[in-house]
C-alpha cells in the first residue's frame, strides 16, 4: 500500500476549456509518490503546516501519468463553493497543498475493460490510458461523452493513446449531435470482448442510467465498478 504524502505544489498553468471547466497543472516541491492509475488526490487551497491540521480540501482524480514524478494535473468543473473558489484563486504561481494517493478505483490490467466516461469523469481513466503499452493483450474500449466538442478535454490524449496501442479503441459521444452515452450504442463493440469488466466515471445520473442499462443486458453487478465524483 502506497504511503500517503502531503506535498506543497506551485500552480504552473491553468487552462480554461470554457463552460467553467479547467485543467490545473501543478509543480510539486518533491517527487510525486508512486500511484495507481485511477487514484485521486486531496487538494487544499489554504496553507498547511506539517504536523498541524489538514485544511479544507476536495478530491480530484489524478489526470497525469503515473510515470510523471515531477508534475501533477487535475481537471475540474465548477460546482459548489470549493470549486468556485478554485476558479477565482488559482493562477500560475499560486501555492497549494496536495495529499496522495488515495482510492481503489483501479482498472485491472489483466482483463478486457470497458470504460464509460462522462465529462471530467474521464480523468479517472487518463492515467490508465497513459500507462498502456502496445504489447498489452487485453482489449480496452473507451466511450467518452461531453456536452460540446470543446469539452472533450482529453480527446487528443485518448486518440494518441489509441494510435499507439492497437488494443485500445476510443469513441467520442457529443451530446449536441449524438445524444448521451448509452450501452445500446456501445454494445456491438462490447460483444466482441470476453469476460470484460465495466468501469463508469461521471455524474451520478449517468452512472445510474448506464448501470441500469448494463443490468438489462445481463451484465453481472460484480463486473460493474463506478467512480461517483460528484
Amino acid at each position: 500500500m502506497a504511503v500517503v504524502r502531503k506535498i506543497r505544489c506551485t500552480v504552473s498553468a491553468v487552462t480554461d476549456h470554457g463552460e467553467h471547466v479547467y485543467t490545473v497543472a501543478l509543480a510539486p516541491s518533491q517527487a510525486v509518490p508512486r500511484f495507481k492509475p485511477g487514484q485521486f488526490l486531496h487538494l487544499a487551497l489554504d496553507g498547511y503546516e506539517p504536523g498541524g491540521f489538514w485544511p479544507e480540501s476536495r478530491v480530484f482524480s489524478i489526470a497525469s501519468s503515473p510515470r510523471a514524478r515531477d508534475h501533477l494535473a487535475i481537471t475540474y468543473a465548477v460546482k459548489g463553493a470549493f470549486t468556485v473558489r478554485m476558479e477565482r484563486e488559482l493562477a500560475a504561481g499560486v501555492e497549494v497543498w496536495v495529499k496522495l494517493p488515495y482510492g481503489d478505483f483501479v482498472i485491472d490490467p489483466s482483463t478486457d475493460a470497458v470504460l464509460f466516461a462522462g465529462g471530467t469523469g474521464v480523468t479517472a481513466f487518463t492515467a490508465f490510458l497513459q500507462s498502456l503499452e502496445a504489447e498489452r493483450a487485453p482489449r480496452v474500449l473507451l466511450f467518452y461523452g461531453a456536452r460540446t466538442p470543446d469539452l472533450f478535454v482529453y480527446g487528443p490524449l485518448a486518440a494518441a493513446c489509441a494510435a499507439a496501442v492497437p488494443s485500445l479503441s476510443c469513441t467520442l459521444v457529443c451530446e449536441e449531435s449524438a445524444g448521451r452515452l448509452s450501452v445500446a450504442a456501445a454494445w456491438p463493440a462490447i460483444e466482441q470482448l470476453s469476460d470484460s469488466v465495466f468501469y463508469l466515471s461521471g455524474p451520478p445520473q449517468m452512472l445510474t442510467a448506464l448501470t441500469a442499462q448494463l443490468h438489462e443486458r445481463g451484465v453481472p453487478a460484480a463486473t460493474i465498478r463506478t467512480d461517483a465524483w460528484e
